[in-house]
């Protein structure tokens, strides 16, 4: 799943997390499968890190947002004292609602229609004596 799809637009939430908590388990088939507490700070320092802020203000012109990861990491260690099992069930109901609002939201590809077929038109044919002055005499 993960990823955005026509039809994605027709669903309602509550689906399309059903959708994605089915694909979240097939990648994700044991709790040795999520990620650790560790990784998920990991991957918090390296979103503050000087390299990412620079390429950040490069491609966007602000910095990196780094607080769902911050969030990401702190839900996993409310996770700490529960069974392996239902750390798996709590991150992948997590990912899928996150993968969910995504794939929901509003998309650069919502900005255009797909065509069909070419514009009436375009590109214009050419006469057949705009043809011949344009064309090289060699």
């Amino acid at each position: 799943m993960t990823s955005s799809s026509p039809s994605s637009s027709n669903l309602d939430f509550e689906t399309v997390v059903k959708q994605e908590e089915a694909y979240l388990r097939l990648v994700h088939p044991t709790p040795e499968e999520t990620p650790s507490c560790t990784s998920l700070f990991d991957t918090y320092l390296a979103c503050n890190a000087v390299r990412s802020q620079v390429k950040s203000w490069y491609r966007f012109g602000e910095g990196t947002k780094c607080s769902a990861k911050l969030e990401d990491f702190k839900f996993c260690m409310g996770l700490k004292w529960k069974e392996p099992d239902e750390r798996r069930d709590a991150w992948i109901r997590r990912r899928a609602e996150w993968w969910a609002r995504r794939r929901l939201a509003k998309s650069s590809e919502d900005v255009w229609e797909m065509r069909k077929e070419p514009p009436v038109a375009y590109p214009r044919r050419l006469t057949e004596e705009e043809l011949i002055s344009t064309t090289p005499v060699v």
